[in-house]
């Protein structure tokens, strides 16, 4: 069986939308975790794993004191407005992810859609001619359950927030839910926007 690999892109934010009120909320640094940063690059460690991130020190400042840790912006410029809300919400994420971590979880609904984990190789079976098998990065990890009478479910764990997104989404795109009768992966709790079907000829 072909097993496809998962690569993974970081792509380097350099901006995005106004979020100078979330940039101004402190963030709490949970116990057991460490926050280490220098002019350009931020370290977290803590029990689910370690996390780095590059930023800007021209646009902001980060300050730590005690067991909080505040971001202040360099100006109002439009950028370092948008880099501080940015800023402030990876480095919370960075510091939820590991100390407590994330997870994500994916429903199969269809007509002998499977799901079976081995190691870190998803095989799925999904309406196709073949089962498709992926093969998911060591910090992610993989199980899978199948109740009678349920549609089995895939749930993933990771520290790294960018990275579970990631892989969810890789996961969904091999059979993406149709809006008719809602066959497809799909997120736990997700929403599909139902369509009625043509209604036959009298």
């Amino acid at each position: 069986m072909l097993v496809e690999r998962f690569f993974v892109t970081y792509i380097k934010i350099e901006g995005g939308l106004e979020m100078s009120r979330v940039g101004k909320a402190p963030i709490k640094v949970e116990s057991g975790v460490e926050v280490i940063f220098d002019d350009k690059l931020i370290t977290v460690k803590g029990p689910k794993g370690e996390l780095t991130q590059d930023y800007d020190s021209t646009a902001v400042t980060i300050k730590q004191e005690g067991d909080e840790i505040t971001i202040e912006r360099a100006s109002d410029h439009k950028d370092h407005r948008s880099k501080h809300g940015l800023y402030r919400a990876l480095i919370a994420n960075m510091i939820e992810g590991c100390s407590k971590g994330f997870v994500k979880k994916l429903e199969f609904y269809g007509v002998g859609y499977r799901a079976t984990a081995k190691g870190q190789i998803l095989e799925m079976v999904v309406g196709y001619s073949h089962p498709i098998a992926i093969e998911l990065p060591s910090e992610v990890k993989l199980t899978a359950e199948t109740e009678k009478g349920q549609a089995p479910v895939v749930t993933l764990e990771c520290h790294d927030k960018q990275l579970l997104g990631q892989v969810a989404a890789k996961i969904r795109s091999f059979r993406k839910p149709e809006p008719y009768k809602g066959k497809g992966i799909r997120y736990k709790g997700e929403y599909i926007r139902r369509k009625a079907g043509k209604s036959a000829s009298k």
